[in-house]
């Protein structure tokens, strides 16, 4: 596809205002990096070597601390990089290239925790038909979908932008964001932000749809049963509604940020807005599923104890060596 944009790199403007303290920026960052890849690949180690975490809920989870790594590497390795290069530019590919892949993070995270909610549906509603509903097929079906729908379905709207000609290369952000690249095109581009909100109404649909259609009829089993039962439905939602109140208060800052003049709020207040959508949720989603789900919880526990035992027992080992 020949593109012809006016300019080769793209200079995010934000970093700029952190030059005074851009070496702590550059440790805080790096230790958030560290935190999602450690607190998301424990819980995929933990579920994966015990048997016991092998149903379909903990496999979509696996999925989503899967995406968590996709969507903080697409962001803070690339975030670590510009804050320390002494022009803050990066090439307009890899623009583009951080944009498919922040886009595709955020629908896939959506995509999966409709299909947790709907998992927790058959659960609720259909308990003894739950293994016979939620087979191994199915649940590979839905992992599929969940990868396959977002990743195919953006690009379908990402050729319009990449068609565009990008004019200026000047952004006020840390990353790239479909929408500020569209501004920055030559020309009118106000079909192009229509469609755009199009596609957005049509990517979430499924999604919107699964999940209101879930809750709606967990809802009505909670109206109909009794206090025990109404108490057990609440304690097993309860991770998934924390992990969907987190996801849509990142999209909540963000939806603020992109379509509403932010500039009266302090630059950490920005930059905590902006960030909240690809750095927390990740973080957040694991603690909240570890610390909820009692056989997560208590696995990842085993797994940290024995850790610490035998740190402690190498280093009694080393100390009487050396005496």
């Amino acid at each position: 596809m020949k593109n012809s944009s006016a300019v080769s790199s793209i200079v995010l403007e934000a970093f700029y205002r952190m030059e005074d303290l851009k070496y702590l920026y550059f440790v805080i960052f790096l230790m958030l990096y560290m935190l999602v890849l450690f607190a998301n690949a424990i819980v995929i180690f933990v579920i994966i070597i015990n048997k016991v975490l092998h149903n379909p809920m903990n496999y979509f989870l696996c999925n989503l601390a899967v995406n968590g790594i996709y969507g903080g590497t697409a962001l803070l390795p690339p975030l670590l990089g510009t804050l320390m290069s002494p022009t803050h530019e990066v090439s307009l590919a890899c623009c583009k290239a951080q944009i498919y892949f922040l886009h595709t993070y955020a629908i896939i995270e959506f995509t999966i925790l409709s299909v947790m909610c709907y998992d927790r549906y058959v659960a609720i509603c259909y308990p003894l038909q739950y293994h016979s509903i939620m087979t191994i097929t199915k649940v590979y079906k839905l992992i599929a979908f969940s990868w396959g729908y977002p990743l195919v379905a953006f690009v379908v709207f990402f050729i319009m932008t990449l068609r565009l000609t990008i004019c200026q290369n000047r952004l006020g952000r840390v990353y790239c964001l479909n929408f500020y690249l569209v501004k920055m095109s030559c020309g009118n581009t106000y079909i192009e932000s229509i469609l755009g909100l199009f596609f957005v109404v049509v990517y979430s649909f499924p999604q919107l749809a699964m999940t209101f259609y879930s809750y709606g009829h967990i809802l009505k089993i909670c109206f109909t049963t009794t206090k025990q039962s109404k108490i057990k439905a609440l304690k097993t939602c309860t991770p998934h509604l924390f992990a969907v109140l987190n996801y849509s208060v990142g999209c909540f800052f963000e939806i603020v940020q992109s379509r509403f003049d932010t500039s009266y709020l302090s630059f950490e207040t920005q930059m905590f807005m902006s960030l909240y959508f690809i750095i927390f949720s990740p973080i957040l989603n694991p603690a909240i599923y570890g610390m909820s789900v009692k056989t997560l919880r208590d696995n990842i526990f085993r797994l940290v104890g024995s850790k610490k035992k035998k740190m402690v027992i190498v280093f009694k080992v080393g100390s009487l060596e050396h005496k």
